[in-house]
């Protein structure tokens, strides 16, 4: 199982990102900005957020979860997959 992979740089360098336009978002409203235009922000920060998130579960499909099935354990990391998308859908 490598945590380390290309992936998690990947999520790594969106979740920067994320971090770096809350910090703007942050300055926004500090500086009272049109409500507008930090919401527009508010939502590219959130689907950073979601980006991210999906390269982590990809890259958990792709290794947790491939190692589990081998191993005859893969109905518990299925499992939580589910749990996670149900959280997405709600």
């Amino acid at each position: 199982m490598d945590h380390c992979s290309c992936e998690s740089k990947k999520a790594l360098d969106t979740l920067r990102t994320a971090r770096g336009q809350i910090d703007g978002i942050i300055r926004m409203i500090e500086d009272d900005r049109y409500c507008i235009d930090v919401s527009k922000q508010i939502l590219s920060a959130s689907a950073l957020l979601k980006k991210a998130n999906i390269t982590i579960l990809r890259q958990h499909m792709n290794t947790c979860v491939a190692e589990a099935v081998q191993t005859g354990a893969g109905r518990e990391k299925v499992d939580e997959i589910v749990l996670i998308l149900d959280k997405y859908m709600e």
